[in-house]
């Protein structure tokens, strides 16, 4: 197969999933949204910047400042007004590549703004679109042309691929076809058990982690006000707070609440490390209020980590309240304090939501039978289209 990916080349999620079929030896080009340079053995790799992305820096640096809530919802805003204004000219560099690479298959992975890219690139090359978490629930709903490109790329798109069942949906609503071609796995490609895997033995200390770092969906004001209500309950518990480390809002945060002592705040680390950070931790916060299947909430869940999340759709497609995790009010403090207070006290709870999650995770997100599937999923939707 001769695949061409539009993707952000800097994107763990992105790069998990191409890396399947580069070691499955297809051609693997990629038109990435922003500089970046992955370690694939990529057959080609152009840079295809929209809605601003060539401002942005081609890695994310581990020792560089993370960007404060004021700054990401203003960014974010800018980029939904005036974002798709450059999707016409930037599409005419892509088709510039997909007329070089004449691929079997183009796989745009999210919508805004890759898909969107792809679908104003069309020339009838088969297109599969992939939706990421928000796409539809934040990005799309922002203002008229988000939701014009957003019906626009469904409209266009030959397939769809989803991390979660809602997505598929919400697809239908926005101009995918009923007879297209769907397949629903985590967006990374699936969980890699060589890397993610529990400890030998369940932790039995008060440590949480929130992995979710900062992202203007991620209710990490209500996080840090809930951590004192928690210390009130549990005085040893410790929080551990992923590519936080030198964040000002967080430190900010800190101080409002006495709670230095109790928090620590983590640097960016490669992916693969994560899964050492997991495996340090009873608990599992993901305080969001938009979200697909967080693809950090499944390797948390793989590690051995105890779910606590924000009640959403999505995120019940896994999750059994009070089963194999807990499902709270994101906008509360109170109410997120009480659930991770429920799951530290709660032993037996943990250790039954430990063994339900590991099969989960294996029965449908194991990173090589999910991979496998997309694999002929491909197959399928060049042999039909």
């Amino acid at each position: 197969m001769r695949l061409l990916f539009v993707a952000d080349g800097r994107s763990p999620i992105a790069i998990n999933w191409m890396r399947y079929f580069v070691e499955n030896r297809a051609e693997v080009y990629l038109a990435s949204t922003f500089a970046s340079q992955p370690d694939l053995d990529l057959k080609g790799l152009d840079i295809t910047p929209v809605a601003f992305s060539g401002t942005k820096r081609s890695t994310v640096s581990t020792s560089s400042q993370p960007a404060s809530p004021r700054t990401l919802r203003l960014r974010t805003a800018i980029r939904h007004y005036l974002g798709p204004l450059t999707i016409t000219r930037s599409a005419r560099k892509l088709r510039s590549v997909i007329d070089r690479v004449k691929p079997d298959l183009i796989h745009a992975m999210r919508i805004p703004y890759e898909g969107m890219l792809a679908a104003d690139s069309y020339n009838g090359i088969p297109l599969l679109v992939s939706t990421w978490g928000n796409d539809f629930t934040l990005h799309a709903q922002s203002n008229p042309l988000m939701r014009h490109y957003t019906r626009w790329t469904m409209q266009v798109a030959n397939a769809l691929h989803s991390d979660c069942q809602r997505d598929l949906r919400l697809a239908r609503n926005w101009g995918f076809s009923t007879a297209g071609p769907t397949l629903v796995i985590p967006g990374n490609g699936g969980i890699r058990s060589d890397i993610f895997y529990p400890p030998k033995k369940l932790v039995d200390e008060p440590v949480i982690i929130n992995p979710r770092g900062f992202r203007a969906y991620v209710r990490n004001d209500i996080f840090f006000k809930a951590i004192p209500l928690v210390l009130k309950k549990i005085p040893k518990a410790k929080f551990l707070c992923a590519s936080m480390a030198g964040e000002p809002q967080a430190q900010q945060w800190i101080n409002t609440f006495g709670i230095a002592e109790s928090v620590e705040l983590l640097k960016p680390v490669p992916h693969a490390q994560m899964a050492d950070i997991f495996r340090r931790a009873s608990v599992l916060v993901s305080p969001s209020l938009h979200d697909g299947t967080p693809n950090s909430l499944l390797e948390g869940m793989a590690c051995g980590c105890f779910p606590v999340a924000g009640d959403l759709d999505s995120i019940r497609e896994w999750i059994d309240d009070g089963e194999n995790g807990l499902l709270t009010d994101a906008s509360k403090p109170h109410k997120l304090a009480e659930s991770i207070i429920e799951a530290l006290i709660n032993k037996d709870l943990r250790k039954q939501a430990a063994g339900l999650n590991a099969k989960r995770i294996a029965e449908r997100a194991e990173y090589y039978t999910c991979m496998g599937q997309a694999s002929s999923f491909y197959q399928k939707i060049i042999q039909s289209t």
